[in-house]
C-alpha cells in the first residue's frame, strides 16, 4: 500500500512538472543579456547541413557560444564543413579550450533500413543522445530536420522535465518544406517538444498555427 501511494505521488509530481514545462515552453524566451549560451547544433547530410550552416552564419557568435556540432556516425561530410566554416570566422574565442566541439552520434535509422532492425538502432541512438545531452547540458539545441535530432531533442526535453536544466529547443523547418512538415518537424510539433518552431513559407504557417514564420534563410 505504501509503495502504491509513493508511486501515485511520483506520478502526480511528474504530471505537474510536465504541465509546468508545456506552459512555460509557450512563453517568450528570456536569457540575461551578455550571457553566452552553450549551443548544440544538429547537422544532417546534404541540404540539412547547408541550411544549418547558413543559419549559424546569421547568429551572434559571441552569444551562441560555445558551439557543439553533432552529426550522425555515418555522415562523413557535415562536421568537416562545419570545421571549415568555424575556421573562417577567425574569432579569438576559438583559441579557448572546448570553444567548439565536434561529435558524432549513432543514427536511429539508415536510408533503406528495415523498420524491424531500426527498433534496436533507435534504442541505441536514444541512449547515446541521453549520454551526450546529460553530459554537456546545453542551453539551446538548434536543429532543422535530420532524424538524428529527435533523440537529442527528447533528451533535452527530459532535462527540463527532471529539473536538471532548462534546455531551449529550436527547430527550423527546411526551406524545401512548403506545405507539409518533415517527419522530424511533425513529431516535434505534435508532441510539443520544441520551444520554438520556425517555418519559411506562409502556407506551412497557416497549416500549423503554433509555428512562427520567418523570411527565407537561404
Amino acid at each position: 500500500m505504501l509503495l502504491l501511494s509513493v508511486g501515485v505521488a511520483l506520478l502526480g509530481l511528474l504530471m505537474f512538472r510536465l504541465l509546468y514545462v508545456f506552459y512555460y515552453t509557450s512563453k517568450p524566451l528570456h536569457h540575461p543579456l551578455g550571457q553566452s549560451l552553450r549551443t548544440l547544433i544538429v547537422l544532417g547530410s546534404g541540404g540539412h547541413t547547408a541550411e544549418m550552416l547558413n543559419i549559424i552564419n546569421l547568429l551572434d557568435k559571441k552569444r551562441f557560444f560555445p558551439r557543439i556540432y553533432v552529426a550522425a556516425l555515418t555522415d562523413n561530410m557535415s562536421l568537416p564543413r562545419a570545421a571549415t566554416m568555424e575556421e573562417g570566422f577567425g574569432s579569438n574565442s576559438l583559441l579557448l579550450t572546448d570553444a567548439v566541439q565536434y561529435l558524432q552520434i549513432y543514427r536511429s535509422r539508415e536510408v533503406g533500413q528495415s523498420y524491424i532492425t531500426s527498433i534496436l538502432t533507435t534504442i541505441v541512438a536514444t541512449f547515446h543522445s541521453l549520454w551526450i545531452v546529460f553530459r554537456l547540458r546545453p542551453d539551446i539545441i538548434l536543429c532543422n530536420g535530420p532524424g538524428t535530432c529527435i533523440p537529442l531533442c527528447f533528451s533535452g526535453f527530459l532535462l527540463k522535465v527532471l529539473g536538471i536544466r532548462w534546455v531551449v529547443i529550436v527547430y527550423v523547418e527546411s526551406i524545401a518544406r512548403v506545405r507539409r512538415f518533415s517527419l522530424s518537424g511533425l513529431i516535434l510539433y505534435k508532441l510539443r517538444l520544441a520551444d520554438r518552431i520556425y517555418v519559411q513559407w506562409t502556407k506551412l504557417h497557416e497549416m500549423y498555427p503554433r509555428t512562427e514564420f520567418v523570411n527565407r534563410l537561404m
